[in-house]
């Protein structure tokens, strides 16, 4: 039988670390939650600023409301593919809105956000032809390029210049070529340079393709994203995005202009075979996105509460990972063990972050990572800066 113990003993030595010092940091439970900002652990309250529950929407009525008639209505679940089951209305509907909202022709939507970016990155490139990937991209990027087959060529962070050097290299390659940016970078919440990106396409003839996840519903004048704030959704052949941070819920989507995308769930191996959203999850999804153009002081607020934050955090002279504000505002530490003790420090006097390490960050950077929500209040963000303040400065 093939030892565990043996083959990850690097990786036990670390958990076993992590355990001696405080609270497991992958099992931690949360119990109570009765709203998007606070929850208890080990029995104690917490205020919570590491949920990327951007807008707020996990206890929004409407949004319960209308999870609540769909689990009556249809069931607890689909038990199975749209493809071996059929895909219910909802379903269908959801990716009619989503099309709508994002002015594209054609949505499909996926069981998680990770498998929106597994599906899409190994249909639109195979063997033979090759993928151009940020080097700080999300695992689901890294994991759906090796999926594919597909060349992977890895760019500097955020730098147009490193890319069209690979791109020179390969331009008379055979096979296709897929570029592929994030709007907001998960872990220091940094944006994209879209126009640096978009203006090697005519000269390369490359794919694009941008992953919205932490930037849907939360940037852009109607929340579209970073294409919409920098004016270049056209020049985007596809989006990928996720349910489980801005809309509150669970899944993913992928959209395009491109006719070619309706192939998309007949090929696409996790769209074939995984089972699809439950039915309330998909409803308050439904209502979420409505509420993304109902409710548009959503995204004033958490612009107005991660300024505040960023603020407040940079004049406490801690390192923050971003100069930009966004929802996302992240501090960096010394080293894994300092990390590892101020997280737990934070979580002892009531405050919940994310805690961020390699490889989920680049080698050697270690951060507490915040994520404001625009159900947060103001006293909310004061309070996170003076937890801040006594524990970590």
């Amino acid at each position: 039988m093939i030892n565990l113990n043996e083959k990850y003993s690097a990786i036990k030595q670390k958990t076993n670390i992590f355990i001696e010092k405080g609270i497991p940091v992958l099992r931690l439970e949360l119990s109570d939650v009765t709203n998007p900002t606070r929850a208890k652990c080990n029995g104690k309250d917490i205020l919570l600023a590491g949920t990327n529950n951007y807008m707020g929407c996990t206890f929004d009525e409407e949004c319960i409301k209308a999870g609540y008639e769909a689990l009556h209505n249809y069931g607890t679940g689909t038990t199975g593919s749209r493809a071996a089951n059929g895909g219910y209305d909802l379903h269908t509907q959801l990716e009619k809105n989503l099309a709508h909202y994002l002015k594209r022709k054609y949505c499909s939507i996926f069981t998680t956000g990770y498998q929106a970016n597994l599906a899409v990155i190994s249909t639109y490139v195979t063997k033979g032809d090759k993928v151009f990937v940020d080097i700080d991209s999300h695992a689901s990027i890294y994991d759906g390029c090796r999926l594919s087959g597909a060349e992977i060529i890895v760019f500097k962070h955020n730098d147009a210049q490193d890319l069209a050097k690979r791109l020179e290299r390969n331009k008379d390659a055979p096979g296709g070529k897929l570029v592929i940016l994030e709007g907001l970078y998960s872990m220091f919440g940094d944006r994209a340079p879209l126009h640096d990106f978009v203006d090697l396409k005519q000269k390369y003839d490359f794919t694009l393709l941008l992953d919205e996840a932490h930037s849907f519903g939360i940037i852009g004048e109607n929340g579209r994203g970073l294409a919409e704030e920098q004016g270049v959704e056209e020049h985007i052949d596809l989006i990928v995005g996720t349910f489980s941070k801005s809309l509150g819920s669970i899944g993913g989507f992928a959209a395009s202009n491109s006719e070619d995308f309706n192939l998309l769930p007949y090929i696409a191996r996790p769209y074939i075979f995984s089972a699809s959203q439950c039915p309330s999850s998909i409803a308050t999804t439904i209502e979420a996105l409505k509420q993304f153009e109902r409710k548009p002081e959503r995204r004033k607020r958490s612009k107005m509460l991660s300024e505040k934050l960023h603020a407040g955090l940079k004049a406490l002279g801690l390192n923050i990972a971003c100069d930009v504000p966004s929802p996302i505002v992240a501090v960096k530490i010394a080293d894994e063990n300092e990390l590892v003790k101020k997280w737990n420090d934070l979580l002892e006097n009531g405050l919940y972050v994310n805690i961020a390490l390699p490889p989920g960050t680049p080698s050697g950077t270690y951060l507490l990572r915040c994520s404001v929500s625009s159900a947060h209040q103001e006293s909310d963000i004061e309070q996170i800066i003076s937890i801040f303040q006594k524990c970590v400065v």
